[in-house]
């Protein structure tokens, strides 16, 4: 049985490419951004793309489709922003409850970031998951380490699953301390791939100073030098600038971290060989296929990017959903 699935806030189409691995078929995306439509239609062309608000469409047109999934826009629970969760006119989690309620899924799949979980916000999300209509059996919500899942990278994400008149549970964590997948599985120290971007990693003036030299803020912006024998830290959808992740060809943070830690003076200007990461180096970070292609501008797919779901963990949630829905 063709298993069909719709992606609301759809954006590049992390979420989709992972529960079509696991057998979905996506039949509609649906996103904002006219940038993540064209890619993600690239990607999908056999889906329906809608770039349009949420709230202009009526979800009954696919009603009895198998699953609803998607991410509401993050920004009023991520801790990067102002933290205004319902009073915030970003805030799509009704949206999504509503398409459930229009579409009537077999199940739905509803992904957000850790933040959605903060003590400020459990009142708020109680009330939203008391909206779904009550023949839904909801698990989660569900805080995930996309690295737990064989993605290259530290990700916390929340995850939601409602199943109509069935019980769920999360797959188990497919890896851990011993046998996560770092990061230099899919990029190299020595080889560039994808198109270089030339922002410089400037030395801070003054550094955090942590017990890892991959911790902390030796340098400035938002962007930290990879340890290619572990899991990346999260790709940022704000990279793009000194944002971005960063790879140390000539290993010198380390000796740099040494050089603080004995009361070595702050360098400044550019670390020689801070390489900071391409749109494709982050892709491939975030599971994406080598041959993906992002439209838009060079900050436009840095966006994207950094604000998809790692199609590897959707495909290891998807596959457990589709499992107890055949």
């Amino acid at each position: 049985m063709q298993l069909t699935s719709i992606d609301l806030f759809s954006g590049a189409g992390g979420l989709s490419l992972g529960l079509e691995r696991a057998g979905f078929t996506s039949v509609m995306a649906l996103d904002m951004n006219k940038d993540a439509c064209a890619t993600y239609k690239m990607a999908m062309p056999h889906a329906e793309v809608l770039n349009r608000s949420v709230m202009d469409v009526d979800f009954t047109h696919w009603r009895g489709v198998d699953l609803v999934a998607g991410g509401p826009p993050c920004q009023p629970f991520s801790n990067g922003g102002k933290r205004l969760a319902a009073q915030d006119a970003r805030d799509m989690l009704p949206q999504f409850v509503r398409a459930v309620r229009e579409a009537r899924p077999r199940a739905f799949l509803m992904e957000n970031v850790a933040g959605l979980l903060a003590p400020r916000n459990c009142e708020y999300l109680d009330e939203v998951l008391a909206m779904f209509p009550e023949e839904y059996t909801v698990v989660g919500p569900q805080l995930i380490n996309a690295a737990d899942y064989g993605v290259p990278q530290k990700r916390m994400r929340v995850m939601i699953i409602g199943f109509l008149g069935k019980r769920f549970e999360f797959p188990k964590a497919t890896h851990g301390v011993g046998s996560y997948v770092p990061a230099g599985s899919v990029i190299s120290r020595d080889k560039l791939q994808g198109e270089a971007n030339g922002s410089k990693v400037m030395y801070a003036k003054t550094p955090d100073l942590r017990v890892s030299p991959y911790a902390g803020q030796l340098f400035n912006g938002g962007g930290r030098a990879i340890n290619l024998a572990v899991p990346a830290p999260t790709i940022l959808a704000s990279a793009g600038g000194n944002k971005t992740h960063f790879i140390d060809e000539l290993e010198q943070v380390p000796n740099y971290h040494r050089h603080l830690l004995g009361g070595g003076k702050p360098r400044s200007g550019a670390l020689e060989g801070g390489r900071r990461l391409s749109v494709l180096e982050s892709a491939l970070i975030q599971t994406f296929p080598k041959d993906m292609v992002f439209a838009g501008s060079k900050s436009s797919q840095y966006t994207q990017v950094g604000n998809a779901v790692p199609p590897r963990l959707a495909e290891v949630v998807g596959a457990s959903i589709a499992s107890a829905l055949h």
